[in-house]
């Protein structure tokens, strides 16, 4: 994971707006833009990953976008894009309802059509937009939709609380490490969720598949922030969540690995990680092994081998060369 930031500047002035079109149509999803600044045209993006979702930064002269059912049979992400609007304003047209946000959320359908307006007296346009998975969102997708295009205040409660968090993951980030990134995704996508269900004035609406895919969210980034505890094991979890082994099993039922092999694997993706760091070069393999919850050095290179198909020390000997 990390952060790709993209600009205009590095174009000729020319060109600068086809490249804006290309670079939304080709990245983002297929829109039709148009704009009266083609001549001075600026425009910056930013884009992090943060695993369940994508927090991007859009900077650029006013331009207005078309969304329409050619567009989406063409190129969808399936997205709901949660726009917090930081400079100028937006006019917002989608599923019949429009709208002027400034300084305030709104959200989107990448799978419906809209037309979008910059609207600024000089300068660009700002916002902060959350990417969201349609899957991920765990509310029912008609009581969302009454959602779409409709301003959302920020002054207080969750929507202040989303708004302030947004900021505060473009300011630090980037310099973040990749699991901490994941977390913060996870949280994101909870905090929106939180927002999103106030603003329907139900935050109990969503339904028991939705809530037992929230607490799985909590779940999995409690493991990953627990990795180094060598007392993580499935009936500590269960006890923190204040659920059943039973429920504990169930909830990941339908993922790739158990609740067990989640932690075991992550434990040893770390492990792999900083055995090819070069500032950890001088620290015995089972020192890293312990740190990452393995208490024993023999069960630590089978579970490295079976995983990687090397052992912990080739493994390092081989990135540490290549380094």
């Amino acid at each position: 994971m990390e952060s790709l930031v993209l600009s205009a500047s590095d174009v000729p002035c020319g060109d600068r707006f086809e490249w804006f079109c290309e670079t939304v149509s080709s990245g983002l999803m297929p829109v039709t833009l148009s704009t009266r600044h083609a001549a001075d045209f600026r425009a910056s993006i930013t884009d992090l990953d943060l695993g369940a979702v994508r927090l991007s930064t859009f900077a650029f002269s006013p331009v207005l976008s078309r969304r329409s059912l050619a567009h989406i049979r063409r190129g969808d992400p399936e997205q709901f894009q949660m726009a917090l609007v930081t400079r100028g304003g937006f006019r917002i047209s989608q599923k019949g309802r429009e709208s002027v946000v400034a300084g305030g959320l709104v959200l989107t359908d990448t799978s419906r059509p809209m037309e979008n307006e910059g609207l600024c007296t000089g300068g660009q346009v700002e916002a902060v937009v959350l990417q969201i998975p349609r899957p991920a969102l765990p509310l029912r997708a008609d009581n969302v939709d009454r959602l779409l295009a409709k301003g959302i205040c920020v002054s207080e409660g969750s929507a202040a609380i989303l708004a302030g968090f947004m900021n505060t993951l473009l300011a630090h980030g980037p310099r973040c490490r990749p699991e901490e990134l994941r977390a913060m995704g996870s949280l994101a996508l909870d905090l929106a969720t939180t927002c999103l269900a106030q603003q329907l004035d139900a935050p109990g609406e969503a339904p028991a598949e939705a809530r037992a895919q929230q607490m799985l969210h909590r779940i999995t980034r409690f493991i990953e922030n627990n990795l180094g505890d060598p007392d993580l094991t499935p009936q500590t979890i269960a006890d923190r969540h204040s659920v059943s082994l039973r429920s504990l099993y169930a909830l990941f039922r339908d993922r790739p690995v158990s609740v067990a092999a989640c932690i075991r694997l992550g434990r040893l993706e770390r492990a792999h990680t900083d055995l090819a760091c070069p500032e950890l070069s001088t620290q015995p393999v089972q020192v890293i092994a312990s740190r990452w919850g393995f208490s024993s050095a023999t069960a630590f290179s089978r579970a490295f081998r079976e995983a990687y198909g090397i052992t912990p020390t080739e493994h390092r000997a081989t990135a540490l060369h290549s380094t």
